[in-house]
């Protein structure tokens, strides 16, 4: 049934047919027509950040940006949806064209530039709405905040969606942003995650309960970067890391008509990078702090890869896109059977 779909939304231009599925998805649950593409799929609760997911398969953030659609998303067989990234202030991203497919990669490129209606709107969607299955909030900084104001758009993000998420998500990686990337590294990094974990202590003291909180890398770090990093997130508690973000590097896709749109690259040609800094930043966390593996997971093989690599918990987007529901399915069906004893509480 997707595969229709998909040849049909293909014809539109991306972005349009981003917006009409999302629509229709939500069409489909509030007229309780969704249970003809979902499937009741078996849960296998895993334990991550203290948190307990059904299974171990999730949306990555970007596909619903301003919490919309997460009701809906959910009935799709995922584990846990996590939304944004979401701003302090409303902004409109760059200018269009911003999204575009390669196909022949199985491939996405995007500029979207933190597109979204603010955090108070989202702040709105997700509050009173009850979710059977965890929820991320992704939190950026707005494009016209300086990189040294940086953190107070963070702090200004976490005090308004602390009592509706679950995990909330720090996003430095992503490279529509200027200048965002350079928060990942250093002393930079180290102050800015220093102030968050500040920021976390006074709102659990606030609201008498913790919320973890993740930072989402890029896969385009060196070796060395990602042990860096690693130290960091070790030094300052952090809770979680998501690995990762969307490359910069476009030499797997040079042929395309698309290589050379700015912006970052998703979905296949992304897959072994991410794999890689897995493997990396678990030889230097351990047991310590859990990794959410994402990029490039389009198969149950991928999807082990990551497991094997180090990953706890998976994320997927571009395979959503061009393989629909059936591929959660098929990826909780596996990893439902996946065990390690090293997966974090």
């Amino acid at each position: 049934m997707y595969s229709l779909a998909r040849k049909l939304l293909f014809k539109l231009d991306p972005e349009i047919a981003h917006e009409f599925s999302l629509d229709m998805l939500a069409a489909g649950e509030r007229l309780k027509i969704l249970s003809l593409v979902s499937c009741d799929l078996p849960s296998n609760p895993v334990t991550v950040m203290g948190i307990e997911f059904p299974n171990r398969i999730g949306l990555a953030a970007g596909l619903d940006k301003n919490a919309d659609y997460f009701q809906a998303l959910s009935t799709l067989g995922f584990g846990f949806v996590e939304v944004g990234t979401v701003t302090p202030k409303p902004q409109p991203g760059n200018e269009q064209p911003r999204l575009f497919r390669l196909p022949e990669h199985e491939a996405i490129i995007n500029r979207m530039g933190f597109n979204n209606k603010g955090v108070d709107y989202l702040v709105e969607r997700v509050a009173g709405k009850s979710l059977k299955h965890p929820l991320g909030i992704n939190i950026g900084k707005n494009k016209i905040t300086p990189e040294e104001n940086a953190l107070s758009d963070y702090t200004a993000c976490m005090e308004k969606v602390y009592d509706y998420a679950d995990y909330i998500t720090v996003n430095i990686s992503s490279p529509n942003t200027p200048g965002l990337r350079d928060l990942q590294f250093g002393e930079t990094l180290h102050n800015l995650l220093q102030g968050i974990k500040t920021k976390q202590s006074e709102l659990a003291d606030q609201y008498e309960y913790y919320v973890p909180v993740a930072v989402k890398i890029a896969p385009d770090m060196t070796e060395q970067e990602l042990i860096d990093v690693a130290h960091t997130f070790l030094e300052l508690d952090i809770d979680c890391v998501i690995a990762t973000n969307t490359t910069i590097d476009k030499s797997s896709v040079s042929a395309s008509v698309h290589a050379n749109e700015a912006g970052g690259l998703s979905g296949l040609p992304v897959q072994d990078k991410s794999t890689q800094a897995i493997k990396i930043l678990k030889s230097q966390l351990q047991s310590d702090i859990p990794i959410i593996g994402v990029g490039g997971i389009n198969s149950v093989d991928s999807a082990m890869e990551k497991l094997e690599a180090g990953a706890s918990l998976l994320q997927v987007y571009t395979g959503f896109i061009y393989q629909g529901p059936e591929l959660i399915a098929d990826l909780v069906k596996a990893t439902n059977k996946y065990s390690a004893a090293d997966d974090n509480d």
